[in-house]
């Protein structure tokens, strides 16, 4: 190779060959001298360096041995076509170019090809430089890497339905993909007091995972979760935010990464990444360990929101299921307790004291019988509620103060209520009855006493493990929250998950029913709300309702109707297809002097209609068996007596709620069973409704 010559004054100084030998040694980029044959005869260190041979292995070797097999061919074309036209060029601007290494691993590069001239023969110094080398490249490869890393995470977060899983890969591929000897994931306790450790990569000193920390302001996870926002940590020990572990200094921790785990926009936990060296993080680093957090926040969303709408639906299978066996008891129940009031009225009876304790106590037990098919329904959602405006304040407090009078004195109840009305639409007596069952169940969770607390305020933006139980429609107005909390002794995961099933107690026999929360669950379902249950055994629990506001329309409690006698001689038809229960009520109408004519049908009873000119009060259960339902029978018979008083009774509740819905104001609902005097008020009602019209 023929080297340019020096200037005369520099070359009497230099040794020209000395000189382009250590230039073409010292040059950082690949240089690459290869012959017409494109056979290798020289090639610098960094060529060396690059490809992964050894200088003297280099020479001798073919250009094409560097090149990747699947680029071969094209490789060969376009070096034919540069013996053709040999010419300074660079390579690669259609195209990208890739070095294969000894290794067989592959390098992008781009390559500028100079012809040379040796005393005749033809020659070719390719200079080959690795574009990963420069700045803009390697950040650009980074990223490209950390998309990679994300991609893993997220394959694994649609593939997978334990989040453990995601919680165990998610610090590792962290402190992969950054190089990093320390990540770990922290999630906070319902109690949000502690958090617990709940995966980790490499150790930390005094650390493991399932361990809890206290979630103090002084910490740097305290201090994460006040800021809800990435903090980075150039050095431990010249850091004035928050107090550092003594351990962590002599652990030889410097630096660290926190970002914050949220759920729709509540912060839950913090995922962190630590270094023994003094680290960069910059924009690309943290924005990488944000978007794998917000991967496994989705994650864990879905999997909490799969959870919670399979748990929706197993409970609304035993809602059904309860509600259709609640019906047919309530049918039986009407014909004991209306025999029962029957037999209670016999003459007989008054001489016979002992004989009259018995009816009267199973009169009691079957009035416990329609309580107990009254609290299914109301789980299933099928009891008949009168929302109205209440003040949740005024009744927390007033609860507080009957507790405070009845509950063992070593328990402690404090009211955290604002200063102003919060009106919720619900039933008054069952949102009270609601709230006094849990706090019976707190009162039980601590027998050696602690603290019940109240509390109540406006929420505009619903948790996620809420949003899945309530109509996006329902929920446009915002809800009153109301949180009953107990320091009590907590339940584990599996009573969690089975507490507002009907009948599951983990009372002593005798002590409980099993139906407490199971009403509650119902009422507030039935109010168009939700609840949540968060507890920690020896830590406590708290149950929190979501009910409603009263809506635009003013709303106001249905005054209840003084019963008046009723007329003598009032012409009644019975519609009932259940025979015993037919013939209680016949004795009950006929105990008010009416005049009553039967039908187990509704087609019988518009043969008997079309028979008789005249009826005054139609009285029909809802369910009349395979044939036309009650409220059709009702529809019809006013179509053809104008002037009919019409009672509508069931023992489903359902069925009145739908009736309610869909009937005329002026006819009365009455649930079964009924006692003789419910069903008196109702029928004087109804009749004077109709007078009055």
């Amino acid at each position: 190779m023929t080297a340019p010559a020096l200037p005369a004054a520099q070359g009497a100084a230099l040794d020209e060959g000395g000189v382009y030998r250590t230039l073409f040694a010292a040059y950082p980029d690949a240089l690459v001298v290869a012959d017409g044959a494109g056979t290798i005869v020289l090639a610098n260190p960094s060529a060396a360096a690059l490809l992964g041979y050894p200088v003297d292995e280099l020479v001798g070797m073919q250009v094409d041995e560097l090149v990747p097999d699947s680029t071969r061919p094209r490789h060969a074309e376009y070096r034919s076509a540069f013996g053709r036209n040999p010419q300074a060029r660079p390579m690669g601007k259609q195209t990208e170019l890739v070095a294969k290494r000894k290794d067989g691993s592959e390098v992008v590069v781009e390559i500028a090809l100079s012809p040379l001239h040796d005393h005749g023969n033809a020659l070719v110094v390719a200079a080959i430089r690795d574009i990963g080398a420069y700045p803009r490249m390697k950040q650009a490869l980074q990223r490209a890497r950390y998309s990679e890393w994300l991609a893993q995470i997220g394959r694994l977060a649609v593939d997978t339905r334990d989040p453990q899983v995601l919680l165990d890969q998610v610090p590792r591929v962290a402190a992969e993909a950054l190089d990093l000897e320390v990540a770990m994931v922290y999630l906070l306790l319902p109690n949000a007091l502690e958090l617990r450790i709940a995966s980790m990569a490499g150790a930390m000193p005094g650390e493991a995972v399932g361990d809890r920390i206290a979630n103090r302001l002084d910490t740097s996870l305290g201090f994460v979760l006040s800021q809800g926002r990435s903090i980075i940590v150039r050095d431990y020990a010249l850091e004035t935010r928050f107090t550092v572990p003594r351990a962590y200094l002599d652990a030889g921790l410097t630096s660290a990464l926190a970002v914050p785990l949220s759920d729709r926009g509540r912060t839950i936990g913090v995922v962190v990444v630590r270094s023994h060296a003094s680290r960069f993080f910059g924009d690309d680093e943290v924005r990488f360990l944000e978007s794998l957090v917000n991967l496994l926040a989705t994650s864990l969303q879905r999997v909490q929101s799969e959870e919670a709408l399979g748990h929706a639906q197993r409970l609304e299978s035993v809602g059904q299921l309860t509600g259709g066996i609640a019906h047919d008891f309530n049918n039986l129940l009407t014909v004991i307790q209306g025999n029962l009031q029957v037999l209670g009225d016999l003459p007989l009876l008054a001489s016979d004291g002992q004989a009259r304790e018995l009816v009267e106590a199973a009169g009691r037990a079957s009035r416990r019988g329609a309580e107990l098919t009254g609290k299914l329904l109301a789980f299933a959602r099928r009891q008949v509620l009168q929302p109205v405006a209440v003040d949740a304040v005024d009744m927390l407090k007033s609860l507080a103060d009957l507790l405070r009078r009845t509950l063992d004195q070593r328990i402690r109840i404090d009211v955290d209520v604002p200063g102003h009305p919060l009106d919720v639409l619900v039933d008054p007596s069952q949102l009270e009855s609601a709230l006094l069952n849990i706090a019976i169940n707190a009162r039980d969770a601590m027998p050696g006493g602690g603290t019940l607390r109240f509390h109540a305020e406006r929420c505009a933006a619903l948790p996620g493990k809420v949003g899945v139980q309530i109509d996006a429609a329902d929920a446009s107005a915002g809800f009153i929250v109301i949180a009953i909390t107990d320091t009590g002794s907590g339940m584990s995961a599996e009573v969690r998950e089975r507490a507002f099933e009907p009948f599951f107690t983990t009372k002593e026999p005798g002590r409980g029913t099993g139906l407490g929360l199971s009403t509650v669950y119902g009422f507030v379902k039935q109010s168009k709300g939700a609840l949540t249950l968060d507890s920690t055994p020896g830590l406590g629990t708290t149950v929190t309702l979501y009910v409603p506001p009263p809506r635009e329309t003013a709303v106001s409690a249905i005054p209840a109707t003084a019963s008046r006698s009723i007329r003598p001689g009032l012409a009644v038809l019975l519609v009932e297809d259940d025979a015993e229960v037919r013939a209680v009520m016949r004795r009950f109408l006929e105990a008010f002097r009416c005049i009553v004519s039967e039908a187990p049908s509704a087609e019988q009873a518009l043969l008997a209609i079309a028979a008789a000119p005249r009826f005054d009060l139609l009285v029909t259960d809802i369910a009349l068996g395979a044939g036309m339902r009650g409220t059709e029978l009702a529809a019809r018979v006013q179509e053809q007596l104008p002037d009919i008083a019409i009672v509508l009774m069931s023992g489903y509740s359902a069925e009145l709620l739908e009736a309610d819905s869909g009937s005329p104001p002026a006819w009365e609902l009455l649930r079964k069973p009924c006692s003789r005097e419910e069903l008196g008020a109702a029928i004087a009602r109804v009749c004077r409704a109709d007078s009055a019209t």
